[in-house]
């Protein structure tokens, strides 16, 4: 049901994806975010909170009614797409196991939108069905369901807010084998689903000081059938900065705690503390430091899993299109460092990050790394169509037009139960020009675990238990369109990953390239047609490589 205030009609939609002819607002700063870890030295059996999420469902929902204005903006989607392909390898198999068959599918789905005064929402659930001309054919599935919530609401004005979100999404199970990029495939994949909830305080002292207390439930399930286990996780934390009382010399205080229940390695908590001091020497250019403790607990390879931590650094903005942060430091595991830099021009927008941090497959799945195709075209029309509501429609009619992939690939995440560290290096790039959108990123990923390798032993084999012990990943990914008319538009992706186990000598060389074109044929009906080849490894046991070529033809009604 859409509000006819509040709905853009597809010809002003029309009119003002043809207008955009340069980027907005440069991307949104990033914020620091240390992410803690857990020791263990015995692993003990842990009873699944089964009944987690019902116990919690009342706070959700009281939260969201008390945003008595939220239903001042809402936009209701349906979508019915039809598809038809032939592979010629359609399990992802070795090559000489391959076998060829058309698949027909049936997906539909239901985009909702919320935007009001105390309450933000933005929803999506896709299912898919799958019939097979070949019978014969293994590893497929036989169908597949996808969604994605996050909800924003103001509680209490001024004071109490809860951020809520929960997805399911078809993840790969190692990154030595096919992607699960295809979901009618079963090899390599299963499925995670995630949701978390987080009431946070927020207060302003005048002009001295703003305080952030936040509490956040949390919780990754699935993939259990492969050894990767459920978890359940606690977080409380609070943070104090300065305000526009200290212009010169600013300053910030951060402190957090986390109870985490995971079947696999049992519970465990971390404490994390840190404090931080700004200083404007310039106008354009501000020194940073920090001082902290991080103690942790987990099954360690080394003994030393706790210490104190340091930072230096600058923050250099000499215009509103130009800002580099950029720090080094220490922590209990060694030298580290962090980088963030952006760039901006009438027609691109470049960025480059590098974090050294420690992580699981768990935060990982939480906050998927991939770049969001909508986020980075939102950054450039921000300040273009101040109005969130009629830029998402922009943005997503947009998308659907050229035919652009929700998101950008990067490094492949993969199952693991281990504390890793992760030193992640990327760029990316946004190319606008009258009739053709470029969206293109390079990175480079490094993993060293942490804790011991018998928390994977129920996801690998003891000949392999050094898979994923030191991993290494390069690669790039792009994806560009060309308008040919008001309706038509040719499209291309590419993505490309190297990945190495540096302890097994294990490689797997994924290629992944499409290209095709798409066609709105009225306001409702649009149309595309797409090659698609792809090669990588047939998987973990199987060092031979497999080749998939593919025709698609996709039909889609949006209601």
């Amino acid at each position: 049901m859409r509000s006819r205030k509040h709905c853009t009609s597809w010809k002003a939609i029309k009119t003002s994806i043809s207008s955009i002819t340069r980027p907005g607002s440069s991307p949104a700063s990033k914020k620091r975010m240390t992410i803690t870890t857990a020791n263990l030295s015995v692993h003990r059996p842990v009873k699944w909170p089964r009944s987690a999420a019902l116990r919690l469902t009342p706070l959700a929902v009281a939260a969201l009614l008390l945003s008595n204005q939220a239903w001042a903006q809402w936009r209701v989607i349906p979508t019915i797409q039809l598809r038809e392909t032939y592979s010629d390898n359609a399990s992802n198999q070795a090559d000489d196991q391959a076998h060829g068959s058309f698949i027909s599918e049936a997906a539909p789905s239901l985009s909702i939108t919320g935007t009001g005064p105390r309450l933000k929402v933005a929803a999506s659930a896709e299912w898919r069905k799958f019939a097979y001309s070949n019978d014969d054919i293994g590893n497929t599935r036989n169908s597949d369901r996808r969604y994605q919530a996050v909800a924003n609401a103001i509680a209490v004005r001024d004071w109490l807010y809860v951020d809520t979100s929960a997805s399911g999404s078809r993840q790969a199970v190692s990154a030595f084998g096919p992607l699960p990029n295809n979901s009618y495939t079963a090899n390599n994949g299963t499925d995670i689903r995630t949701w978390s909830i987080s009431p946070y305080v927020r207060h302003q002292f005048g002009t001295t000081a703003t305080l952030n207390a936040r509490y956040q439930r949390d919780s990754v399930e699935g993939g259990t059938g492969s050894g990767f286990g459920n978890s359940l996780a606690s977080t409380g934390a609070f943070d104090v900065a300065s305000g526009p009382a200290f212009p010169d010399l600013g300053w910030n205080v951060h402190y957090s705690h986390q109870d985490m229940s995971a079947q696999r390695t049992g519970k465990t908590t971390n404490e994390n503390s840190l404090a931080g001091l700004q200083y404007r020497a310039t106008s354009h250019l501000s020194l940073t430091s920090s001082v902290g403790y991080d103690k942790y607990e987990y099954s360690a390879l080394s003994e030393k899993t706790s210490g104190r931590s340091w930072s230096a650094g600058f923050i250099w903005q000499p215009s509103t299109r130009t800002r580099i942060a950029a720090t080094v430091g220490h922590r209990y595991f060694g030298n580290t460092g962090s980088l963030d830099a952006s760039y901006r021009t009438p027609h691109t927008v470049w960025t480059v990050t590098y974090a050294d941090i420690v992580t699981t497959s768990r935060q990982q799945f939480l906050l998927p790394a991939a770049v969001d195709t909508a986020a980075m075209l939102d950054q450039m029309l921000v300040s273009r169509y101040p109005d969130p509501v009629q830029r998402q429609q922009i943005v997503q009619a947009y998308i659907a037009q050229a035919g652009l992939p929700p998101t950008l690939p990067s490094a492949i995440p993969y199952l693991s139960n281990r504390y890793m560290r992760n030193k992640r290096l990327q760029g990316g790039a946004t190319l606008r020009g009258a009739r053709s959108t470029l969206l293109f990123t390079v990175f480079k990923e490094r993993m060293n675990a942490l804790s011991l390798q018998q928390e994977d032993s129920t996801l690998l084999p003891s000949q392999l238990s050094s898979l994923n012990e030191d991993t290494d990943q390069k690669g790039a990914s792009a994806s560009a369109d060309y308008k040919l008319s008001s309706r038509t538009s040719a499209h291309a992706s590419l993505y490309g990953v190297n990945v190495k186990s540096l302890r097994t000598g294990v490689t797997n060389d994924v290629r992944q390239l499409s290209m095709g074109l798409s066609s709105r044929f009225d306001t409702k009906t649009t149309g595309s047609l797409d090659l698609r080849h792809s090669k990588g490894r047939a998987g973990v046991f199987d060092n031979r490589d497999y080749h998939e070529n593919a025709i698609v033809a996709t039909l889609t009604v949006q209601y």
